[in-house]
């Protein structure tokens, strides 16, 4: 019987498909992609056997129509991590694969990166008046701004500075007015003179090596862990190696790549879900290559490939944003490890409030637990005090002890920040007669209110509508929107301080390209001296002037039907403080609180994180919870609450009496109902990881065969970071 090939194809079915090598040209190799038919689709899927023993009978197999890559687009070491990551998250190989590649290689273009190009004024176009443009507007304004850069912009660059729609470029390049031009490779710039370290820095830099080992970088906010990052990123590039660094969400790449541009002498690739689809695979492929020495992104860049790896740093390695909630629910930081003992490199896991997880592992000597217990300036930690705000009168959430220290602030020059994790104007819009509330219709949630009143949003599936004019249960006229939300903060802080420039950081705020990095820089250059935000503020960032922080609801997870809903709220209350006194200023922190005696959030201010995760920890081993426990989560939805319910009801009978696993539930989900589909959860727990994983293993391939299973949309999440 004839060899066959075995392919990932990127479909939600468990193992390889065997295929026929080509009729023509040579077989494929590991790692290589392929475009093979799949049914009556045409899929592309990587290649991960090239003699295989076929599953069925040779003649029955279809031959792979096309090979895409004469060498592997995906290096052994990453191979090894997608085979892992498959078989740790129980999720098909062929979607693990697709997860890892860029969208343009899943469609099968060549991997292959463009030279770079840039659009410049043709003679035509510099001898125009730029009134003769004064009807097309947009061609105007184009032609103005690529006058002032004679050598040209990139169309990225040309976007950040004005509107500049592909269409419209190709009709000033049709009237010969513009033209695209290949760019000169540009050198990277020599790299700054890196500053001395403190003693804790040295003793950090110094105990990490050359080979695997997982290392904490417990560093109190602002005692300079990212200057460590750069001293291991500098000596992983002197050895000739590269550095990837991860960090949790798009808010902290402007100044990251700032800092590390200025310093290191090297190309940085950068990977987030903020660029193009064509800009995305230009830096995998430049990180692939090995041209790019530094590559610095998001949850995903953990799949990016490396030539030389060196290095892995994860940094504020406990934020739930490296958790994937959908498809494959992987944890980057995991995965960040796993890849980092599959390359031999060390890896840091760089944070001031540290994963429970992460400690447990630090304290039973897994992690080395290196720590940097003072501020790299020298400043103190900032006092933190709570404010009672329970029978004081509150404008738009604010007391007035609040509002007359910003006002102290702002007049000995510092400046202030407001913290908020709601974004929008209100949470709630009620009506006064009756108590109606505005629901989402395909939520279990409350709509917010948006733009001052004008737009009722959801949060959770982003369905949008106008206010009503009358409430839709009485007809009452009266509406009330209830609670604050950044935007409504925002407008009393104007009001109350008109002549003080505010800038708001939230998802609304910054959702235009480039407006994030535009309000960071007036913040660090003093024009903007009150800052309101969400958890996009909450940390990485380094504000010299900031003096005070005032947290508007301290409250926030302390009442929650999440475990991790406390150890969230420590983590974010402490990293939002932490933007304090960082420089000359003496830092002043308060917190508003309708609980001002809660054990938790009294232990977390008196004794400090390390103490607050001490009591966490004890908590959580009396009742077996992560991470004294393992945990996996079989979600199941439908648009009707009955086939969820009897097809977890059918999987908990089924799993019988598992050895080692207990099963909690099914039950509704907290928010049962999200984008008009019914949610339900069964909860599995154990002891062991080994446990969990065996019970996984057999169980999983027989709940596809119930008779329920095609009724629903089922998935399983191991290690669920979010319960609701």
């Amino acid at each position: 019987m004839s060899r066959a090939i075995r392919v990932a194809v990127p479909a939600p079915l468990h193992g390889g498909f065997d295929y026929l090598p080509p009729a023509a040209g040579p077989a494929p190799v590991p790692g290589a992609r392929v475009r093979v038919p799949f049914g009556r689709r045409r899929l592309v899927g990587v290649v991960t056997a090239t003699s295989t023993e076929p599953a069925v009978a040779g003649g029955r197999l279809r031959r792979i129509e096309a090979v895409l890559d004469s060498e592997p687009v995906l290096p052994p070491g990453l191979r090894e991590l997608c085979t892992w990551a498959a078989r740790y998250y129980h999720h098909p190989l062929g979607e693990v694969y697709a997860a890892t590649l860029p969208v343009l290689l899943r469609q099968g273009r060549p991997a292959e990166r463009r030279p770079p190009r840039l659009w410049r004024l043709t003679e035509t176009g510099r001898a125009l008046d730029g009134a003769d443009l004064a009807r097309a507007p947009r061609q105007q304004e184009i032609w103005r701004v690529l006058a002032d850069a004679p050598a040209g912009l990139t169309t990225a660059a040309l976007r950040e500075r004005c509107p500049a729609p592909a269409d419209t470029l190709r009709r000033m390049a049709a009237h010969g007015w513009i033209e695209s031009v290949a760019a000169a490779p540009a050198a990277p710039a020599a790299g700054a003179p890196t500053p001395a370290l403190g003693p804790e820095q040295a003793a950090a830099v110094g105990a990490v090596g050359s080979d695997f080992a997982v290392h904490l970088l417990h560093g109190v906010t602002g005692s300079g862990k990212t200057e460590v990052y750069l001293a291991l990123v500098e000596r992983a590039l002197a050895a000739g190696r590269q550095a990837l660094i991860l960090v949790p969400e798009i808010g902290l790449t402007p100044q990251l790549i700032e800092r590390f541009s200025n310093r290191l002498a090297t190309p940085i690739a950068v990977l987030h879900s903020g660029l193009g689809d064509a800009e995305r695979l230009d830096a995998w492929l430049a990180a692939r290559e090995g041209s790019a020495g530094v590559v610095l992104g998001t949850r995903s860049a953990v799949f990016t490939p490396l030539a030389r790896p060196g290095l892995i740093v994860v940094d504020e390695e406990h934020d739930p944003s490296y958790k994937q909630q959908d498809g494959l629910r992987y944890s980057a930081r995991d995965l960040a490890v796993r890849r980092a003992q599959i390359e031999d490199v060390p890896a840091v896991l760089g944070s001031a409030t540290p994963a429970l997880e992460t400690l447990h592992n630090a304290r039973r000597g897994r992690y080395r637990h290196l720590r940097l217990t003072r501020r790299a300036t020298g400043a103190d930690i900032p006092a933190v005090r709570l404010l009672d705000v329970r029978s004081r009168k509150l404008s738009e959430g604010l007391s007035e002890p609040l509002l007359q220290r910003i006002a102290h602030h702002l007049e000995g020059g510092g400046q202030a920040l407001l913290f908020l994790n709601r974004r929008g104007y209100a949470p709630a819009l009620i009506c006064h007669d009756c108590g109606w509330i505005a629901h989402c219709r395909r939520c279990d949630a409350a709509l917010t209110l948006h733009r001052g009143g004008r737009r009722l949003d959801c949060h959770h599936c982003g369905a949008q509508r106008s206010p009503p004019a009358v409430c839709e249960h009485c007809g009452g006229k009266e509406l009330i929107a209830v609670g604050e939300g950044t935007e409504r903060v925002a407008a009393a802080l104007r009001a109350r301080f008109p002549d003080v420039r505010l800038a708001r950081f939230d998802r609304d705020a910054v959702a235009a390209k480039g407006r994030l990095e535009d309000l960071l820089a007036e913040v660090r250059s003093g024009a903007a001296r009150l800052l309101v935000g969400t958890q996009m503020l909450a940390k990485g960032h380094d504000f010299p002037d900031l003096s005070l922080v005032g947290v508007v609801n301290a409250d926030h997870g302390l009442f929650s039907a999440d475990f991790r809903a406390f150890e969230r709220m420590a983590q974010l209350v402490t990293q939002v403080a932490g933007r304090a006194g960082r420089g000359d200023r003496a830092g002043e922190v308060v917190l508003q609180t309708r609980h001002p005696d809660h054990p938790l959030l009294r232990r977390l201010l008196e004794s400090g994180y390390d103490a607050f995760a001490e009591a966490m920890l004890a908590e959580r081993e009396a009742v077996g919870l992560p991470p004294f426990g393992h945990l996996a989560l079989l979600q199941a939805e439908a648009p009707g609450a009955e086939a969820p319910a009897r097809f977890l009801d059918a999987a908990a009978d089924l799993a019988g009496d598992a050895a080692g696993v207990e099963l909690w539930g099914p039950a509704p989900a907290p928010m049962e109902r999200r984008a008009g589909r019914y949610r339900f959860h069964l909860l599995l727990r154990a002891g062991r990881r080994g446990d969990l994983h065996r019970f996984l293993d057999a169980w999983l391939p027989r709940l596809a065969e119930l008779p329920g299973a095609r009724r629903v949309r089922w998935a399983i999440d191991v290690d669920p970071q979010d319960l609701i």
